[in-house]
């Protein structure tokens, strides 16, 4: 059966974003919910919010669930055969096959799930900004950090289907725990939630006055007042950005020397910042990558889709595999 919409699903640590594409990619609606915090049966609230879109969706568009393809891309490793099998930015859904509990509600819906970041690499290999390149690393900067690899001009799955877990590369030992059980991982210091740890110390290491005065004290800085005074200008909130930059460069570096990319999509949520972050980012790059000054650049680029990456991606995917 063919269909000429797809609705693409990307949930966030805080977010659900569902975009309506047409075989072309171009967004014929667009809706969003927060992320369930409450804790249920598994997947019954992200579930719930999910299909609470789908009809929003399929109202405005005038169309039933018969019509459209459903691609879902979530945060966290996901099996070959679609079970989300741990997700640290999304525990309560861990082990749980939200395809499976979607058509619980609505049984005639043709959905599928994928990781999250994948999508977003999908996305921008089709139609983006590595549209024609075989090699490049996704790096989606969120609640998190996600990622997707393409080699040769694939998906990069691994053998499970876990690959391009990227965020939870240890870049200190001895840092702070992460949801995922571990301590210092990258997405410890790079994400949005590692924006808002690095502007919390700082605030409280007094690296931000004007901010600090501005928001009434240090424990009220939050990483959306530290993002919003750099975007102003603030001096002292961008040197927060440059520090978020570095521990970004350091992340891409390992992976460049891993898998010998020649491009980096950063795209996210924090994807907004990409103007701020990339050149710092590009400047300390070549000071960790391994032979920077023998081997061709690793270049560092802002998606073309920004937070919109994923959900595409999982519309496009829809459409490749449901249809």
């Amino acid at each position: 059966m063919s269909f000429d919409v797809a609705f693409g699903v990307d949930v966030g640590g805080t977010k659900i974003l569902l975009l309506a594409i047409n075989r072309d990619g171009e967004i014929l609606f667009e809706g969003r919910r927060s992320t369930p915090q409450i804790t249920t049966a598994p997947g019954q609230a992200t579930a719930e919010q999910i299909h609470g879109l789908v009809d929003e969706a399929l109202g405005s568009l005038q169309l039933s669930l018969d019509n459209v393809v459903i691609g879902v891309g979530l945060p966290g490793i996901m099996s070959l055969d679609g079970e989300l099998v741990f997700a640290p930015n999304l525990l309560n859904d861990s082990g749980t096959r939200l395809a499976e509990v979607l058509r619980q509600i609505a049984p005639s819906m043709h959905v599928l799930c994928e990781n999250d970041a994948d999508c977003a690499a999908v996305a921008e290999h089709a139609l983006g900004v590595a549209r024609g390149v075989d090699n490049f690393v996704m790096v989606t900067l969120g609640t998190g950090i996600g990622g997707g690899i393409f080699v040769h001009g694939e998906l990069l799955r691994g053998r499970s289907g876990f690959a391009g877990e990227i965020g939870h590369m240890v870049v200190d030992a001895q840092g702070p725990p992460c949801p995922c059980g571990s301590s210092g991982c990258w997405e410890r210091y790079a994400s949005g939630k590692g924006l808002a740890r690095l502007g919390s110390l700082a605030a409280h290491e007094g690296r931000l006055p004007e901010l600090v005065k501005a928001r009434g004290g240090a424990d009220n800085v939050r990483g959306e007042d530290v993002s919003a005074a750099a975007t102003a200008g603030s001096s002292e909130a961008l040197a927060v950005i440059r520090e978020v930059g570095w521990w970004l460069a350091l992340g891409v570096s390992n992976l460049a020397n891993i898998l010998d990319c020649g491009l980096v999509v950063i795209g996210g949520g924090l994807s907004d910042l990409s103007a701020m972050l990339i050149p710092p980012a590009l400047e300390f790059l070549p000071t960790m990558v391994l032979g920077a000054a023998a081997r061709p650049r690793v270049d560092m680029i802002a998606s073309k889709f920004g937070e919109r990456a994923g959900a595409l991606g999982a519309g496009l995917l829809a459409f490749e595999r449901l249809s």
